[in-house]
């Protein structure tokens, strides 16, 4: 991203919620001109990308409007807020279901009517004959799809979480884990899962094996923990954990001597899984 782009000299815009960064807000983002804009509308409900990790996802600039500010305005009164923050904006790029305004009553119909310059909607997105949408991706995640929900971001779904002190058992007695204090993301379904992990300000990941869940064959704690498989690292403040494929059902066993030979077999799936995504 140019560090020259301003909203001053901005000529582009889209508008969107874009939790997720998917594909479907990707076809937006490719219709903006190299000085675009993303104008994220900020409900306070995006736990996709939460906060500012929508720009881990596109090198665009990104202008944060918070729904509680706009959506008492009428359709004039947006257009006029976008014009004073983009005094030189000739094109705005929207979906085919963007509504704005309060009770979000215009359509982008009336922002044809309402601003003087080139209006671009988007249709629909599909992948594999499916409309992609931020709450399908979600629905995927529950349902541990991590496959399918990656195919809809065009990325794989990550979170991003604080160190914390584990439990103990995993360097004693199993494996080796970082625990992770997750907040504002969606977790997936409870498992265990074939990632990839960035520790601390790393450039890059480590093959890792993951467990979301209550720990039911031991202390029953809730713990997002994750395996790095390929050395041992010391995480000191945060960690991130890319997703890639769901390997098993959150189990209860009844010894620690099972629990470790499920290990096994996870941290075998994991590798065998993350082989193939470098081949």
């Amino acid at each position: 991203m140019s560090t020259a782009i301003t909203l001053e000299n901005s000529r582009s815009i889209a508008i969107g919620g874009f939790d997720g960064m998917h594909i479907g807000h990707q076809a937006l983002f490719n219709e903006l001109d190299a000085d675009g804009v993303i104008v994220v509308i900020e409900t306070g409900y995006a736990n996709l990308t939460p906060q500012r990790y929508r720009e881990h996802y596109n090198d665009h600039k990104i202008e944060y409007l918070k729904l509680e500010d706009i959506r008492h305005l009428d359709g004039e009164g947006f257009i006029k807020l976008l014009q004073e923050k983009f005094p030189k904006l000739q094109k705005i790029v929207v979906g085919y279901d963007f509504h704005f305004g309060k009770d979000r009553k215009y359509s982008f119909n009336d922002l044809k009517k309402l601003f003087d310059g080139e209006v671009v909607v988007v249709d629909e997105v599909k992948h594999n004959n499916d409309s992609v949408h931020s709450h399908k991706i979600r629905a995927k995640l529950q349902i541990g799809d991590i496959k399918g929900a990656n195919e809809f971001l065009g990325h794989n779904y990550s979170i991003i979480g604080e160190r914390i002190e584990g439990q103990g058992i995993g360097s004693r007695e199993l494996v080796a884990t970082i625990n992770l204090k997750v907040e504002d993301f969606l977790l997936p379904k409870e498992g265990v899962y074939a990632t990839l992990t960035r520790i601390d300000d790393e450039e890059h990941f480590h093959p890792s094996v993951s467990f979301i869940g209550h720990r039911v064959s031991t202390d029953g704690s809730f713990a997002v923990e994750s395996h790095i498989l390929d050395s041992e690292v010391i995480c000191e403040k945060k960690a991130e954990i890319s997703f890639v494929d769901f390997i098993r059902n959150n189990e209860k066993f009844d010894s620690i001597e099972k629990l470790k030979e499920a290990i096994k077999k996870d941290i075998a799936q994991a590798n065998k899984v993350l082989h193939r995504l470098a081949l």
